[in-house]
């Protein structure tokens, strides 16, 4: 399948300009679970976007799990946003936090002596807002990941509250995912936030009844079923995007749960 990315480079260009207003569409990407396809999806979502003439670029709010490549770290659920996205920004303006270790976040970030703060991932995505006509910005692990040692820290879902972005809810298709999508259905709309679609992956490629768990979910979901990713034996985000129909998220304005100082245009430093 032939996917045509248009590419914005900043080392060519210079750093793009400012917007007066932010990003025409912007959406947090959450899942029902870890290792269910967040990125496959969010980085498909680009590629569509970039297809129908969009500069558009994604950013990973924290990274677990990363090894040492001339001099930095890498991961690899970044580097796919990085490749995905049409509008080519500094390497370390895809996630503001790539740790090393590959475990739960706040564990990883406590042995490297960092605190996650929540306003660092939403200037992020501020000054990438800036520059973009639609930005993905994708959580880390299911929707409630625990951002700070204690019980009173904040954790993804309270991420998505702040950022106040339509969600997109990716839902791995194996046993449990009917359960797994209606509660986090309900934990994000039980926070305002407005569920803007869902995408079916096949997780699991030997899932019995797919059709009907889709067919459950979809039901009860209220959100429009943005597609179906097969199981891919080599995925790509490309391969997959054919497979999305992103109209009900850019044809029409989806209204933003919450409005706050971090959805207007910041400066970069």
């Amino acid at each position: 399948m032939t996917d045509r990315n248009l590419s914005l480079d900043v080392t060519d260009v210079g750093m793009p300009a400012e917007r007066a207003t932010p990003a025409r569409h912007a959406f947090f990407v959450t899942g029902t679970d870890t290792e269910i396809g967040k990125t496959l999806v969010s980085s498909a979502l680009l590629h569509a976007a970039a297809r129908r003439g969009l500069v558009c670029a994604g950013l990973k709010s924290v990274a677990a799990g990363a090894s040492e490549h001339n001099g930095r770290f890498v991961n690899e659920d970044v580097e796919q946003l990085h490749q995905a996205s049409n509008l080519k920004l500094p390497d370390d303006w895809y996630c503001p936090y790539v740790l090393k270790d590959a475990t739960a976040p706040h564990i990883a970030a406590a042995a490297e002596g960092i605190a996650l703060d929540c306003s660092v991932i939403r200037a992020g995505y501020a000054r990438i807002a800036a520059r973009a006509d639609l930005v993905i910005v994708e959580g880390v692990g299911g929707f409630r990941v625990p951002l700070g040692p204690d019980a009173s820290a904040p954790d993804t879902a309270d991420l998505a509250r702040q950022l106040g972005l339509p969600v997109i809810l990716v839902v791995g298709l194996r046993l449990g995912c009917i359960s797994h999508a209606l509660l986090t259905a309900e934990a994000i709309t039980s926070r305002g936030l407005t569920l803007a679609g869902w995408v079916a992956n096949h997780v699991d490629p030997d899932m019995r009844h797919v059709d009907a768990n889709v067919d459950a979910i979809a039901a009860r979901l209220g959100a429009p079923l943005l597609g179906r990713v097969p199981h891919l034996p080599h995925p790509d985000a490309a391969t997959a995007s054919g497979y999305l129909d992103i109209a009900p998220l850019v044809d029409a304005a989806l209204p933003r749960a919450a409005q706050s100082l971090t959805t207007r245009p910041h400066t970069a430093p």
